[in-house]
């Protein structure tokens, strides 16, 4: 893609996210895009949220389980940026107006305690550099059509990409734990207007959702990045995403270590 078509892309993200409208399948209109290009994108997009004065918080890690890397045939993980007005408490009711198509995730979310940057860090350096992880609900929305309805056309994985990863907003909660806690097992169960739609296990996200802020601190190191102390970062769903229309009642019971509520208005 040219300068010209990654910046009309990321301003007609932009413009889709503020008036609630869809946008066409960007791999469709470009099909040669790459996934470089689909992260020149989501760049070009940052810094219009950046400019409208959002701040960042941190970044949310996607794409990490086994089952949604072989629907997108993609063997590596996604990224994106969180921003303040992203975050949302538990018992919030989040605005009918707010999202387009919203849909949740369970995640384990990083809260940083020091800067982390370096092309070899390791899982201790990751442990090390944490102050806390807890249980987290990702809201994810999309800006771009799933489905073309005229030519059938799917989404592709640079077009999740380029809308930021599909990040939408995150609720935290529960306990704080160590960062040295053994994730693998922390879990939860997710229900939605009374009914259990997913479970699942930390173990779901690459082995440990450890490895996936290594991934990322070393995918930053390429652009001459890293974590900031206090910044979040939530390192992967362990679940499918749940579908939430207008009404849902959703409940994350992470067992003893907390429970996330949220309403869709």
């Amino acid at each position: 893609m040219t300068p010209e078509q990654i910046n009309a892309a990321a301003q007609s993200l932009f413009t889709a996210e503020q008036d609630g409208r869809q946008i066409g399948i960007l791999s469709e209109s470009h099909p040669q895009m790459t996934l470089a290009d689909a992260y020149a994108v989501q760049d070009a997009l940052v810094a219009l949220k950046r400019g409208a004065g959002r701040r960042q918080i941190g970044w949310k890690i996607g794409l990490t389980s086994r089952a949604m890397q072989q629907a997108l045939q993609i063997e590596t993980p996604d990224s994106g940026v969180l921003f303040d007005d992203m975050l949302f408490e538990s018992g919030d009711t989040i605005p009918s107006a707010r999202f387009i198509e919203p849909r949740i995730e369970a995640e384990i979310v990083f809260v940083m305690e020091s800067p982390l940057q370096g092309a070899q860090v390791t899982r201790k350096d990751v442990i090390k550099a944490a102050d806390y992880v807890c249980p987290a609900l990702e809201i994810l929305d999309t800006r771009i059509t799933r489905q073309n309805p005229q030519t059938g056309a799917r989404r592709l994985v640079q077009d999740t990409i380029a809308d930021n990863a599909a990040n939408a907003g995150l609720v935290l909660g529960g306990r704080h734990l160590p960062p040295d806690h053994d994730l693998r097992w922390l879990g939860a169960i997710v229900s939605r207007d009374g009914v259990v739609e997913e479970t699942g296990l930390g173990a779901g996200v690459l082995n440990d959702p450890v490895t996936g802020i290594v991934w990322l601190v070393r995918r930053l190191a390429e652009l001459g990045q890293g974590l900031e102390a206090g910044q979040v970062v939530l390192s992967g769903s362990f679940i499918r995403p749940v579908e939430c229309p207008a009404g849902s009642e959703i409940n994350a019971d992470f067992g003893k270590y907390g429970n996330i509520e949220i309403e869709f208005g």
